[in-house]
């Protein structure tokens, strides 16, 4: 029988703390503008914000599935949010963050492995996978609140163009991630709802669900029907595309900026 949590279990790893002990002093840096180069002061700002949030996403169906019966997730490490112990190099943080560089977009990367014999009843087995895009939705809710506020009216424009990017990728991701394609999380919702040869004939293609997704973003139909959801959403939030797309060229700080930008309080469309 497994053991429950321990307190050292519980305990915050000072990786996390480390991270987002960076959050905070690239975000003083970019406020500031106190560093040699801003753009980079973004970048740093963005990635570590960006690897917050994927703590914060993967400890979500941690802590649901703990309370759902499976007391293996304390041992496991997942109740500490290190990102090391969601993680694989390669696939929960080098790719992401590619996509993030390439197009804009916060795909979901890390994972907790649970044990779902452990779990008794459908909506817990739905609550657990549905507790990570939730927690992105939070997290923009969060991020975004300032603007809706007014907490940040007179605040530098590169700040508020951050934030308005690192609210764009929680979005992004909230909604990527609550697809009802295998592999992602809102699969994982449904899937208990499903008859036992429907979930046979989907585990195939599980693995490859997050590719599927980011490939079908590549039809210029679909990537425009999805960035205007995005964009509406935001607008909701009190965001502008304008913010959020001066954000993401801040946050490649490696490219030269090819557009000027009208800085009136109304938050114009660049002019180029």
């Amino acid at each position: 029988m497994t053991a429950p949590a321990t307190r050292r279990d519980l305990r915050v790893s000072p990786v996390f703390l480390a991270i987002v002990a960076v959050m905070a002093v690239s975000g003083w840096a970019v406020w500031t503008e106190a560093a040699g180069s801003t753009g980079f002061a973004v970048f740093l700002f963005v990635v570590s914000g960006w690897v917050v949030s994927l703590c914060l996403h993967e400890y979500a169906h941690a802590r649901a599935a703990l309370h759902s019966g499976d007391l293996s997730i304390g041992a496991k490490g997942y109740l500490t949010l290190n990102p090391l112990r969601y993680t694989h190099p390669l696939l929960s943080i080098g790719l992401p963050l590619l996509f993030v560089v390439l197009g804009g977009i916060g795909l979901p990367g890390g994972a907790v492995f649970i044990e779902r014999h452990r779990i008794r009843g459908r909506w817990r087995h739905s609550l657990i996978s549905a507790a990570g895009p939730l927690t992105n939705a939070l997290c923009a809710l969060v991020l975004t609140a300032p603007f809706w506020f007014g907490w940040l009216d007179g605040a530098p424009p590169v700040f508020r163009a951050a934030l308005a990017f690192l609210a764009l990728l929680q979005v992004t991701a909230a909604i990527i991630n609550a697809l009802p394609v295998p592999g992602l999380d809102g699969y994982g919702v449904i899937e208990p709802w499903l008859s036992s040869g429907v979930r046979r004939q989907a585990a195939p293609f599980a693995p490859f669900g997050l590719l599927v997704a980011f490939g079908l973003l590549w039809i210029p139909e679909v990537n425009h029907a999805f960035f205007d959801a995005v964009d509406a959403i935001l607008r909701a939030l009190g965001v502008t595309e304008f913010e959020t797309r001066y954000g993401l060229d801040s946050f490649r700080f490696w490219q030269e900026q090819q557009e000027t930008f009208d800085w009136s309080p109304t938050w114009q469309q660049p002019t180029r």
